[in-house]
């Protein structure tokens, strides 16, 4: 018996030592992240502002540098996808028609010299 009360006991601090280790002393530090690891309400409202600057700076080509963190994938498909996400992270409609204006501001757009989408 007393030998399974010290195994118990050693287990038990083990796992005590690896969380103060873990939670206190050396913490995990999550810097430069990708913008692919965003969660999805975090993406679209980034989206959402993007569009909003576009309203005001009419600058298609700077929008697409925006976008341009996300990835490969066209502008217009990363806009597409927060236009489609939008209703449920409860955008309202105004919101809504800006993302739906830069979407089809984009699938017309062609990038300057330079500009990498």
């Amino acid at each position: 018996m007393k030998k399974w009360l010290w195994v118990i006991l050693a287990f038990a601090a083990g796992i005590g030592l690896g969380l103060l280790y873990g939670w206190v002393i050396e913490p995990v530090d999550f810097v430069d992240l990708p913008p692919e690891t965003l969660r999805a309400d975090f993406r679209a409202d980034y989206i959402l502002m993007v569009a909003e600057a576009y309203e005001s700076e009419q600058d298609l080509d700077l929008a697409a540098r925006r976008l341009a963190i996300f990835g490969s994938d066209p502008p217009a498909e990363i806009v597409s996808d927060a236009l489609q996400f939008g209703p449920l992270a409860g955008f309202s409609p105004s919101e809504l028609s800006l993302l739906e204006a830069l979407v089809q501001d984009l699938r017309g757009w062609q990038p300057s010299s330079g500009v990498t989408p």
